[in-house]
């Protein structure tokens, strides 16, 4: 089955993620920040245009703004405390810059914009989020793509969802949802929401029977969008009101995903829609796998990651 050869890759990749990020500590960071240019360098095999547009969106600090009076320095930071995964991910490339060099930062769901530049893993999209400077932060979790051999013409003519319910929105979602036809819910969290909406969790190969997938932001965004978008089925979902690394304010409705009204009442007439409209769902399909593609190659996802957090220490007038 597709989804044992996942589970298996997941179970390497997370035993590689920690290897890997404990060796990263053994090896003195003046090796690294000597290497720091040379890796820039290597900018020159990339679209600079294409970088810019990246760099300045993860990072709209446009003028000389202060570090604050609680920045932490970078040789002070505690690599192994708690996340480890947030830890871990921003000393992947903190670790190339000066250790007396200070940031703020903001690990977990952050959903608003702080008084100082901060390097968080999620933002709000609305109003002014410039000192929100977004780092490719706990990506074990949030950056898992698929390769779905699944045609979405072939699918089920539903909308699939599973999640833990017990925000507000999801709660309603399933208050209206739940047992109509066209949608196979369920709620994988035992304590919490309601008990008749309980079902087992399901493989991610089950979900990609469907051709809808629900895709309902949690504490800020929602996880599966990434794989979701990489597959051949289609995420449904309201207009995204919180982004991260994966640049969700950017996501075009009806062009890379199927939007839903906040008060989702117009599910049923959507889905209703892309099943009798099988060439414009199968376009929103190729246009999501184009938007996820660019986040495949880890040379420049590094470069990028880098010049935005060069351009933090130059904004808050350290370098």
């Amino acid at each position: 089955m597709i989804f044992k050869k996942i589970s298996e890759e997941i179970k390497r990749n997370k035993a590689l993620y920690y290897s890997k990020n404990i060796l990263r500590q053994i090896i003195p960071t003046i090796f690294y920040k000597s290497s720091l240019n040379k890796k820039l360098l290597s900018i020159r095999g990339y679209d600079g245009a294409a970088l810019a547009d990246r760099i300045n969106y993860y990072n709209k600090l446009e003028n000389p703004a202060p570090i604050g009076d609680n920045a932490t320095a970078l040789k002070k930071m505690q690599v192994f405390k708690s996340p480890k995964t947030y830890n871990f991910d921003a000393f992947e490339y903190l670790r190339y810059f000066k250790g007396s060099l200070k940031a703020n930062f903001l690990f977990g769901d952050i959903t608003y914009t702080p008084n100082e530049p901060s390097i968080q893993k999620s933002r709000p999209i609305a109003g002014d989020n410039s000192n929100a400077v977004l780092l490719k932060l706990d990506k074990k979790r949030h950056f898992f793509f698929v390769n779905d051999k699944n045609r979405f013409r072939d699918k089920k003519n539903m909308l699939i969802g599973r999640g833990t319910i017990y925000q507000p929105h999801r709660v309603k979602f399933m208050e209206m949802y739940f047992d109509n036809p066209l949608c196979d819910l369920g709620q994988v969290n035992k304590k919490g929401g309601n008990m008749k909406w309980l079902k087992p969790p399901i493989s991610i190969d089950q979900h990609l029977k469907y051709k809808f997938i629900l895709s309902l932001e949690g504490n800020d965004v929602a996880t599966n969008l990434k794989w979701v978008m990489s597959s051949n089925s289609i995420a449904v979902m309201p207009k995204p009101k919180y982004e991260t690394w994966f640049m969700e304010g950017k996501l075009v409705p009806d062009f890379h995903y199927i939007p839903i009204k906040d008060d989702y009442t117009d599910l049923i007439e959507k889905l209703n829609y892309y099943i009798e409209h099988t060439d414009e769902a199968e376009r929103i399909v190729s246009n999501a796998n184009a938007f996820v593609r660019q986040f495949f190659d880890q040379k420049r996802e590094a470069i990028i990651s880098l010049l935005v957090l060069q351009k933090y220490f130059s904004k808050t007038m350290q370098i």
